[in-house]
């Protein structure tokens, strides 16, 4: 945001980090949050590359704190009012309620969800990652969804933040995100919804002449496992072990 934005204090117009613009606080009130502590809202929409455009702040806020550790709480806040959702409304075994809620806490969603409320416009970020096109990021724009999330948990607790999380959240919850997804898109969905990195195939035997030929492949996640299967094209192997992956790890 703009320096005309922060709010000055004193006769030295030294400026205090941890308040909200009064742009930021509409836009958060109308969303549906409630505000009551300005310094934990004003972190979570803080990028880290902030600190390094600001002039005039005050000595105190020389080591502005940005939204990560917020992230990390409000990731867990979404993933146990997901989870206690999808457990409520659907008699699906582990797996396919795994499934469902990897695809519904994925990056990808909260990023959708951020820009559908206008978010973009409200991140502290530093001119340079602007200019890059930071506010319409799809990776900051869902960390910060998170983060936002987590400081509507410190600020007011389990129970509103769940709520708001099923309102902003209604269509995902009602639509068809994470069912019934080829194997492959199930498991990439997995994989980015865990962090972790995108799986690898590998064919790792064939045999039989060509009009029958049989292919062993084996997926891989780095610091999760394998899984292997066996079928008569190389695609059916591949979405036998996605399958066999999810059904062991997922």
């Amino acid at each position: 945001m703009d320096m005309v934005h922060r709010r000055p204090l004193g006769p030295d117009r030294l400026y205090d980090m941890t308040q909200l613009t009064a742009e930021a606080r509409d836009w958060l009130t109308a969303t549906g949050f409630t505000i009551h502590d300005d310094a934990v809202w004003s972190e979570a929409l803080t990028h880290g590359s902030f600190n390094s455009g600001v002039t005039n702040m005050r000595a105190d806020d020389a080591d502005v704190k940005d939204y990560q550790r917020l992230e990390f709480l409000g990731d867990r806040v979404l993933g146990l009012s997901v989870a206690s959702w999808l457990y409520s409304a659907s008699g699906s075994q582990e797996g396919k309620l795994s499934q469902r809620l990897n695809a519904l806490v994925s990056g990808a969603t909260c990023a959708r969800i951020a820009r559908s409320i206008g978010m973009g416009d409200h991140i502290r970020l530093g001119k340079q990652a602007r200019e890059d096109g930071g506010a319409d990021s799809d990776n900051i724009l869902g960390d910060v969804m998170e983060a936002v999330l987590g400081a509507s948990f410190v600020d007011n607790g389990y129970d509103v933040t769940r709520s708001i999380i099923y309102e902003l959240w209604a269509s995902e919850l009602g639509g068809d995100a994470g069912k019934s997804k080829h194997p492959k898109s199930a498991l990439q969905e997995w994989a980015a919804g865990n962090k972790r990195s995108m799986p690898n195939y590998e064919v790792i035997e064939r045999s039989g002449p060509d009009h029958a030929a049989r292919f062993t492949v084996e997926v891989s996640i780095n610091n999760v496992g394998g899984a292997q299967a066996t079928a008569n094209s190389k695609g059916e192997a591949e979405k036998l072990a996605a399958k066999a992956f999810l059904e062991e790890f997922g």
